[in-house]
């Protein structure tokens, strides 16, 4: 049953009629840089690569084939570190017709041939065929020069071969003690392997029935290991990979990690695998590729110490040679878990938890807002979001320009505005108004107050263009919240900005799908925020408006009252109801009430209100006198009262 199957193949006629080279196949192949000269048609054939120049060893690493016909040809370089590979053929011929009528379908139809398509058989290597001899006392040398013993050679059946008049060293690979495959090494560690052989990692029978297993990416580290302690260790065949795949291909496909396939039933009783493949950027890739297909799960990674003071150990063997066995261990005892992505361990943010403790940034308790009265509260944290109601024409919008005024002229902050609600000029007036502390006009609301200067108004136009920067839709259409978060993201990358304001909720452009609801689609417009704060390091202001009040008392809205959903308190990290006194009888109409209903973030703030005073003619909000505040509170004692006896 085990026995190779071997094809034979009949030829006709046809198949002795080659084609010749097709000369725009060889233009083509000759703008590459390879030389046309050696290929051959139906035959691989080895050459220098002409991207990498076969490297300090001047490897023919580049292999070509040209299919008989002469139609199409491929080429692959196999070293690690260049990876180049291509394909050509004539213009206008697929590569399913060119496939078709290799394997013989005149027609040339799309439909694949497969009846015809070879079999790769594989070869059985036997010990008297490969002359095997014991290592001489120059390789020993060379190997006890890597501090590695005779001992471990002999036990793990390390011979030589003279192999094109040169003596070359021997790693054989065994699966249950029988012969699989050889590789070969020259001292100029050049490799070449025993061709149509079964691909298994070396030193399989090391790992049979092991619950730990460590992976290298030659055969040298696997002695290397064996030298620490470990002889639950196994090399894979061949070299690392330049760069990390971007798929990965199923089992049938996965020609050039086949030796995992084969070794499945030695690797799958293992709880833990180590990958210690090289430092270098191959290696890493190469542990990516295994970790891939191991489960990443059960996998850890080595971190390979310094050789010098500048420079780190590539691999095994040069911790052994440079450190010593004992450095070696300690560096598998040192092995952590290989990352997956979206899983961390809290160690993994630690300096950013020391940062933290430390209060490194200056903002960990949070920025002050400018009123001490609401400092208590409220204080603005890079990350988060709050969210902002009242009832209209409370003054949300003025408050959070007043804030953002505080703001900058605190700690130089630069915020981006989305808002939808003012035009430009307006919100220009506003904004200068509360930093200039003057009425931007000679109007009837500034009373006697001197108007801005004309050097004042100059002033205050740089500051602007300084400190703010605007999300605007420049035609008739409403923006939607990917919109304005992607501008947000640029806004942050080129200007540096730490705050966003996106007013109101309810301008913007709200397209669900009719299988969604209203409360699942502000739930993901509010993750979608959280996310980009978070990510970005930027605090969110969004202004959501209540739904219609019946009954309304004059007393200040609940942030359940929002429109749309519950998740507006649910899923933000502060939530504000700005109110305005309307009854003056109450007291001054112009005390506004800024009540904190939401601080999940006790470092910050707590629920409670504080009391402002609006200035209407520069727009600015002081703190209120207490007897005001206590004639407030009192008429909204009042108020409830009235409203529970109804």
């Amino acid at each position: 049953a085990n026995q190779p199957v071997k094809v034979v193949r009949k030829p006709c006629e046809e198949d002795l009629c080659l084609e010749p080279l097709c000369d725009e196949v060889v233009e083509k192949m000759k703008k590459e840089g390879i030389d046309m000269s050696q290929v051959r048609i139906g035959a691989f054939q080895r050459m220098i690569c002409p991207k990498c120049k076969g490297g300090p060893n001047k490897e023919r690493s580049l292999s070509v084939f040209i299919r008989e016909n002469g139609t199409c040809g491929n080429w692959t370089c196999f070293r690690a570190s260049c990876g180049w590979k291509g394909y050509t053929q004539p213009d206008g011929v697929s590569k399913a017709y060119q496939a078709n009528k290799d394997a013989g379908n005149e027609n040339g139809s799309d439909q694949e041939v497969k009846a015809n398509q070879p079999v790769k058989v594989v070869r059985k290597l036997r010990e008297e065929d490969l002359s095997l001899e014991p290592l001489c006392d120059e390789l020993v040398t060379y190997f006890s020069e890597r501090m590695i013993s005779a001992k471990t050679l002999r036990r793990n059946n390390v011979s030589q071969r003279k192999r094109n008049d040169k003596i070359v060293i021997a790693f054989t690979y065994r699966r249950d003690e029988v012969l699989v495959g050889c590789k070969y090494m020259e001292v100029s560690k050049r490799f070449s392997q025993e061709v149509n052989t079964e691909k298994i990692l070396y030193g399989l029978d090391d790992i049979k029935q092991a619950r730990d297993i460590i992976i290298v990416e030659g055969e040298v580290d696997k002695l290397s290991m064996e030298e620490a302690g470990y002889r639950n260790c196994v090399s894979v065949p061949h070299g690392a990979p330049a760069k990390v795949s971007k798929k990965l291909p199923d089992k049938d496909h996965d020609k050039k990690y086949l030796y995992l396939w084969n070794c499945k039933e030695y690797l799958d009783p293992a709880s833990r695998i180590i990958l210690a493949t090289d430092a270098d950027p191959p290696g890493q890739a190469l542990a990516e590729e295994l970790a891939r297909r191991l489960g990443k799960e059960r996998c850890w990674r080595v971190k390979w110490p310094k050789k010098n003071e500048t420079e780190f150990c590539k691999d095994a063997n040069e911790v052994l040679m440079f450190l010593g066995p004992r450095a070696l261990k300690e560096v598998i005892e040192g092995a952590e878990l290989y990352p997956i992505r979206g899983l961390f361990n809290f160690k993994d943010f630690f300096p950013e938890i020391d940062s933290y403790y430390l209060g490194i940034h200056g903002d960990e308790l949070g920025i002050p807002t400018g009123w001490k009265c609401m400092d208590g509260l409220y204080k603005v944290v890079p990350g988060e979001l709050t969210i902002v109601t009242g009832v209209p024409n409370s003054g949300k919008s003025e408050w959070i320009d007043a804030l953002l005024c505080n703001i900058n002229n605190q700690c130089g902050w630069k915020f981006v505005l989305c808002s939808m609600e003012n035009k430009v000029r307006d919100h220009a007036r506003k904004l200068l108004e509360k930093h200039i502390k003057k009425p931007f006009f000679d109007a009837r609301y500034g009373g006697s107050v001197e108007r801005m200067s004309k050097d004042e108004f100059e002033e205050g136009k740089e500051w602007l263009n300084e400190s703010f920067h605007l999300i605007r839709c420049e035609d008739d259409c409403l923006p939607s919240i990917d919109w304005v978060l992607n501008l947000a993201k640029a806004a942050v990358l080129r200007h540096g900005v730490r705050g966003l304001v996106i007013d109101p909720y309810n301008e913007l452009d709200h397209q669900r799908p009719p299988n969604q609801t209203e409360t699942e689609y502000v739930s993901q417009i509010l993750t979608k925020i959280k996310r980009f704060a978070q990510h970005h390091s930027c605090h969110v202001w969004f202004v959501a408006h209540p739904r219609q009040l019946h009954n309304w008392t004059g007393a200040p809205p609940n942030m359940y009252d929002i429109s749309g959903s519950a998740h507006f308190i649910n899923k933000c990290d502060n939530g504000i109801v700005i109110h305005r006194n309307r009854d003056p009888d109450a007291g001054p109409v112009d005390v506004v009430q800024v009540c904190m209903k939401k601080v999940r973030n006790k470092v910050i703030g707590q629920i409670g209100d504080a009391f402002l005073t609006y200035d209407r003619i520069t727009g600015e909000y002081k703190e209120a006198d207490e007897a005001i505040v206590a004639k407030v509170v009192k008429q909204q004692i009042r108020q409830k009262s009235t409203s529970y006896q109804r």
